[in-house]
C-alpha cells in the first residue's frame, strides 16, 4: 500500500500539458510558416499592382506620341469672304500652290475649285502630314548603318538645293497652263486672230508684274473688262485682262513679280482666265508673241 497523503499524478493531466506544450510548440513553429507565406503574397501583389500601373503610362505615352505625329504640320482655314484658294495658297505658303490646296481638300470644295463659300474650312499641309507620320525615324534595333557622303555628292546636293537666280523676269501667273495660245484664228476677235495668250487659272488669282516697270493705265478696258497696262523697263508693254480685282493705278512703278490685281472673267469671256499680251506700244495691235517673249528672257513656259 502506497503512503498516505501521497498519490500518483494522473497520466491524463501529463497527457494534458505535452497536448498543450505539443500545442503552443505547433502555434511556434506554425508562426514563422504563416509569416513567410505572407510575406511572399505581399510581394506578388506589390509586382503585380506596379506592372499593372506602369502599363495605362505606356499606352498614354505612347497614343500621345501618335496623335503628336498625325498632327505635326496640319493646319487648317476658315474661308473668309472675298477668298479665293490662290490667294488663300498664296498668303498661308501652301507649298504646291492652290493646285495643292485644292487637291487636299477636293471632297469639301468640289469640282470647281473658284466655287468656295464664307465658313468653308481648308486643311492646309494634310499630306505632308502624313508623309511625314509615315517616314517616323526607325527604332534602334531597325537602324542601319550610314555611310558618309563622298566630297562630290556633297556638293552636287547643296547645287541642287541652291535656288536658280533671278533673271529679272517671271511668269504673270503661278501653276497655270495655256489655253488659246497666241495667233490663233478666229471670228470672235476683231483683228481675226488672237492677240495673247491665256493661261487657265480660276477667278482670284494672283496677277504678277513678269518685270518692273510703270503702270499706264488700270482700269476698265472694254472687251478687255479690267485690265492693267505696264511699259516695262526695256521698252516694250504687258497687258493683263479679264481681272476681278485691281491693285495698282496708273503711274505706280512695280517691281518683278509685284501684285497687279486677281484674275477673272469680267469683260468678254467664256470662263476665268488671265488674257496676256507683249506689246511694242501701249496700244491694241502692236502685239508681239509672248511666250517667245518671255522665254527669250529665261521664262519657262509650259
Amino acid at each position: 500500500m502506497p503512503a498516505k497523503g501521497k498519490h500518483r499524478r494522473p497520466k491524463t493531466r501529463r497527457l494534458t500539458r505535452s497536448i498543450a506544450v505539443a500545442g503552443t510548440g505547433g502555434a511556434a513553429l506554425a508562426l514563422p510558416l504563416v509569416a513567410a507565406a505572407g510575406a511572399h503574397a505581399a510581394t506578388t501583389q506589390s509586382v503585380a499592382g506596379k506592372a499593372a500601373q506602369s502599363l495605362p503610362a505606356v499606352d498614354k505615352t505612347a497614343e500621345k506620341k501618335a496623335t503628336a505625329q498625325s498632327n505635326a504640320g496640319v493646319r487648317s482655314y476658315t474661308v473668309k469672304s472675298g477668298d479665293c484658294l490662290a490667294a488663300i495658297a498664296d498668303e498661308q505658303n501652301v507649298s504646291g500652290g492652290w493646285h495643292r490646296l485644292y487637291e487636299d481638300n477636293r471632297q469639301a470644295v468640289g469640282a470647281d475649285p473658284s466655287l468656295i463659300h464664307p465658313g468653308l474650312k481648308l486643311s492646309l499641309g494634310a499630306k505632308a502630314a502624313t508623309t511625314h507620320t509615315e517616314s517616323a525615324e526607325p527604332s534602334r534595333a531597325s537602324r542601319k548603318p550610314q555611310a558618309t557622303p563622298s566630297a562630290p555628292a556633297t556638293t552636287a546636293t547643296a547645287a541642287a538645293q541652291t535656288p536658280a537666280p533671278s533673271t529679272g523676269y517671271t511668269l504673270p501667273v503661278t501653276g497655270a497652263t495655256i489655253g488659246t495660245g497666241y495667233h490663233v484664228a478666229g471670228s470672235m476677235w476683231s483683228s481675226g486672230y488672237h492677240t495673247g495668250v491665256d493661261f487657265v487659272v480660276p477667278t482670284g488669282t494672283p496677277v504678277k508684274a513678269v518685270a518692273a516697270g510703270t503702270v499706264v493705265s488700270a482700269g476698265w478696258g472694254g472687251a478687255y473688262g479690267n485690265q492693267v497696262v505696264i511699259k516695262l523697263n526695256d521698252g516694250y508693254y504687258a497687258q493683263y485682262g479679264h481681272l476681278s480685282q485691281l491693285s495698282v493705278s496708273a503711274g505706280q512703278t512695280v517691281t518683278e513679280g509685284g501684285r497687279l490685281g486677281l484674275s477673272g472673267a469680267t469683260g468678254n469671256v467664256t470662263g476665268p482666265h488671265l488674257h496676256f499680251e507683249i506689246r511694242t506700244t501701249p496700244d491694241y495691235g502692236s502685239d508681239i508673241d509672248p511666250v517667245g517673249y518671255l522665254r527669250s528672257h529665261g521664262v519657262a513656259v509650259g
